[in-house]
């Protein structure tokens, strides 16, 4: 029996016409008892128009037959009594409807006018019978306190047991929260041991963010890792001094000069000249990229001498370019595409000259992803090839560059192994995305008729998606792929305002662009080097002559 308010267009009805139900059985049994008074009118309409021993009056006959069931069926469910007597009522309903059926089998040559038939008679008096019994005797034998008193004592069982799980969670619980109490006051003397370290965190990194001038990673020419701290200006003020073995250990070494440097202190050594020199000679050669150590460091206001001339044309097509060549007459950089005006290119090489000294180098190897911050102030991360083309893209925007390194790992550590869901093939595609997977590939069509796909994790949250559309199914399946082999082993690389990117073409040529944190690239190499340390120096030269070229018009 329902215990909920009836809701439905039937209980609707119900409410605006009669009154308001309290049950469902309420209104479902008194719908029953009006079809049965509606099947004995309509079958004494149809007795009363039709021919006898034809068709239509045997139906005439059924409902006529079936209306008396029916209605002492609505009785029933409409009390409404309890669960057995309902069950035997409908029984009692199926064994009418049995002989009504049969009635149809034999009718009209198996059928007297004034005995019937013998089986048709007995089965419909059964089911009268027994939906009688279900209406009158059963509520009458049964015994409704006996019933109550069993269902309080289980429902007493049950909450006993509960009780007395409450108790025992309730005891852990205390349990936890002494073993909480101890760890809070663990965490409250160390985070007091930890204030002097935090305000010399602070101001270290309060004097980072104040420095003018970035590391830079590359390799010589012998393919050793080395670093150098470049200023913004060009010019380097502090080298490695030595290759590394791998990238990793220059990175390390990197970052032990970043946090030993601010604290260290000075030390003046008096030594001989001659012996100066000796000890000179006995560490061997000197890097190629170390600073020249007599050359004072320009101020910001400052512009290093440049060899190299900005040279603005128009191109064939009637766009104008831009080129910086140098005074050796190598064109050591272009605009890597036509702009609609003069203006226009000028414009682009301001923004050359603006980022060229402060860009870092960035190794794409095959594939790296790019830590930006957009125009809105949001920190996002892109996965590039070194081709140029965006793999993937963050989707959304960071509140901090923390947040958005989590969310490179992230996609890390769950991009290879996660199925691909088809949203437009019932199959589901690879996988339905409910294996042990924590996050999936889900492969759609967007408004334009173009296919995308997004990384959606397990919790919801869209971790990475494709940034572009892509003519055919085929087309986003493959640049999943894509993603798959090159994401997990990506580095991640932090980018300025704009950087660096080092690549080999097509052509096994190495090259290098300058892209700007919105994607764009507003500078190229313009031709291929025979090998990366060519293309760095390429980018070496740039940097240094850029800033303080002059400006003509050709």
């Amino acid at each position: 029996m329902g215990d909920t308010k009836p809701n439905g267009p039937l209980a609707d009805l119900y409410e605006g016409r009669i009154g308001t139900p309290t049950t469902d059985d309420e209104v479902q049994g008194y719908w029953i008892f009006s079809l049965g008074v509606i099947l004995g009118v309509l079958g004494v309409v149809v007795f009363a128009l039709t021919d006898p021993r034809t068709t239509a009056r045997a139906v005439g006959y059924a409902l006529v037959a079936l209306s008396p069931p029916t209605v002492m069926i609505g009785a029933i469910v409409r009390f409404p009594l309890k669960r057995s007597a309902t069950t035997l009522g409908l029984l009692g309903g199926l064994l009418t409807l049995a002989a009504v059926a049969y009635f149809f089998v034999v009718f009209p040559d198996g059928w007297s006018r004034s005995t019937g038939n013998e089986v048709v008679n007995a089965l419909y008096a059964a089911g009268i019978v027994v939906i009688g019994l279900a209406g009158t005797i059963v509520p009458l034998i049964t015994d409704p306190v006996r019933d109550d008193y069993e269902r309080m004592q289980a429902e007493t069982a049950s909450t006993a047991a509960e009780r007395d799980e409450t108790a025992t969670e309730l005891e852990e619980a205390r349990s936890e929260l002494d073993a909480t109490a101890a760890d809070l006051a663990d965490a409250e003397a160390r985070a007091e041991e930890l204030g002097a370290e935090t305000e010399a965190a602070r101001a270290e990194t309060a004097a980072l963010r104040e420095s003018k001038a970035r590391f830079e990673l590359f390799e010589d020419a012998s393919g050793k890792p080395r670093w150098r701290l470049r200023h913004r200006n060009g010019n380097v003020i502090a080298t490695s001094g030595q290759g590394y073995s791998s990238r990793g250990k220059a990175q390390q070494g990197l970052h032990s000069v970043r946090r030993n440097a601010l604290g260290a202190g000075l030390l003046r050594i008096e030594t001989p000249v001659a012996e100066a020199e000796a000890v000179a000679d006995d560490d061997g050669p000197e890097p190629e990229d170390a600073a020249e150590p007599d050359v004072a460091v320009p101020s910001d206001d400052e512009e290093i001498a440049s060899k190299a001339t900005f040279e603005l044309f128009e191109d064939n097509a009637g766009e104008w370019r831009w080129r910086l060549a140098h005074d050796n007459g190598n064109v050591i950089g272009d605009s890597g595409e036509g702009y609609a005006s003069k203006s226009n290119a000028k414009r682009a090489l301001g923004r050359v000259r603006e980022h060229i000294a402060a860009a870092d180098y960035l190794r794409v190897d095959p594939a790296a992803y790019e830590l930006f911050r957009d125009n809105a102030g949001e920190w996002r991360w892109r996965l590039i090839h070194e081709n140029g083309n965006i793999l993937a893209d963050s989707g959304e925007g960071y509140s901090s560059r923390s947040k958005a390194r989590q969310g490179v790992e992230s996609v890390r550590s769950n991009v290879s192994d996660a199925p691909v869901k088809d949203l437009d093939d019932d199959t589901g595609g690879e996988g339905d995305g409910t294996g042990s997977a924590n996050a999936t590939f889900e492969l759609y069509e967007d408004n334009a008729g173009e296919y995308r796909w997004r990384l959606r994790h397990r919790n919801g949250n869209i971790i990475a998606d494709s940034g572009e559309g892509y003519a055919d199914r085929s087309g986003a399946k493959d640049a999943i792929e894509r993603v798959r082999g090159y994401g997990p082993d990506a580095d991640a690389l932090d980018v300025g305002n704009a950087a660096f990117e080092i690549y080999e073409d097509a052509a096994d040529e190495w090259r290098w662009r300058l892209r700007h944190r919105n994607g764009n690239v507003v500078a190229d190499s313009g031709e291929g080097y025979a090998s990366r340390s060519g293309a760095v120096d390429g980018v070496t030269s740039v940097k240094r002559n850029a800033p303080g070229a002059g400006e003509e018009t050709v």
